[in-house]
C-alpha cells in the first residue's frame, strides 16, 4: 500500500508581511505619521490628537510582541518592522521638539537621535550576523552588565522605555500648552521654572509627568551610550574572529 504523502502548507513571504503583529506595525506607523501631522501641519492646534495618535502607536508595541507569541508569528521582518517603527517615531518626536524649543535646546534634541538611532541600529546588527536575536539571552551573554539588566529585567526595561517616551511627550505637550495659554506662535519655548506656576490643570499634569519620567529618560541614554559601547566592541571582536581562522 502505498501511503500518500499530504503537501505541507509553505509560508510564503506574503504570509509573513500580513501576520498579525506585523499589521499591528503598520497601524502603528500609519498613527505615528497622522500624530505628526496633526503635531506640526496644522499649526499645531491639533496637538492634542497628536499626543493621543502617538501614544496609541507607542501602545501597539506592547501588543505586536503578545500577538507574535501568541500566534507563532514571530519573524525576522516583523523585528525589523519593529525596531525602524520605534526609531523613526522617536526620532520624529525629538524633531517636532527641536521646532518647538529655544535654539539651546536643538543639540540636545540631535545628541538623543544620534544616539538611540546608532546604539539600537549596532546592537540589531552585532546580534543579526551571530543569527541571533537583539534581545535574546545568548546574544547578551558577554555583553555590558547594564546593556544585560536591560534587556533581561523586564520592569526595568519598562521604566526606562516607557519613562524616555512620556518624557519626550511631556515636553511636547507643555510647549503646546505654553503656547495655547499665551496665543503666541509655536516655537523658541524655554523649559524654565515658570511653568511651575502654571493654573492650568493640564499643564500642571504634564509637569509632573516629566518630572517623575526624566529620570528613567537619563538612565535610557545611559543605556544606549553602554549598547553602543557594548556593541560595537562585539563586532570588533567578530571580525578579530574571521581574520584568525
Amino acid at each position: 500500500m502505498v501511503e500518500e504523502k499530504k503537501d505541507e502548507v509553505q509560508t510564503t513571504a506574503c504570509d509573513v508581511i500580513l501576520y498579525v503583529p506585523n499589521l499591528i506595525g503598520y497601524t502603528r506607523i500609519l498613527c505615528t505619521l497622522m500624530s505628526f501631522v496633526f503635531g506640526q501641519v496644522f499649526n499645531g492646534e491639533m496637538w492634542v490628537s497628536a499626543v493621543g495618535l502617538y501614544i496609541v502607536s507607542f501602545a501597539g508595541d506592547l501588543f505586536d510582541g503578545v500577538a507574535a507569541r501568541r500566534l507563532n508569528q514571530q519573524s525576522t521582518f516583523g523585528s525589523v518592522l519593529d525596531m525602524v517603527t520605534d526609531r523613526c517615531s522617536t526620532a520624529g518626536l525629538l524633531v517636532l521638539l527641536s521646532w518647538h524649543y529655544a535654539e539651546t535646546y536643538k543639540f540636545i534634541f540631535l545628541f538623543l537621535i544620534i544616539l538611540d538611532i546608532s546604539s539600537h541600529w549596532c546592537q540589531m546588527y552585532s546580534t543579526a550576523v551571530l543569527r541571533l536575536h537583539h534581545k535574546s539571552s545568548e546574544a547578551l551573554t558577554d555583553r555590558n552588565f547594564i546593556v544585560r539588566w536591560f534587556y533581561t529585567i523586564y520592569p526595568f526595561f519598562g521604566y526606562c522605555c516607557v519613562g524616555a517616551e512620556f518624557t519626550y511627550i511631556s515636553l511636547f505637550a507643555l510647549a503646546n500648552l505654553h503656547a495655547d495659554e499665551h496665543a503666541g506662535g509655536r516655537g523658541g519655548f524655554e523649559l524654565s521654572s515658570a511653568v511651575w506656576s502654571s493654573d492650568l490643570f493640564w499643564g500642571s499634569l504634564w509637569w509632573k509627568v516629566f518630572l517623575c519620567c526624566v529620570p528613567a529618560c537619563i538612565i535610557k541614554q545611559v543605556v544606549n551610550f553602554s549598547q553602543l559601547i557594548s556593541a560595537s566592541s562585539a563586532i570588533a571582536h567578530y571580525d578579530a574572529e574571521l581574520k584568525n581562522q
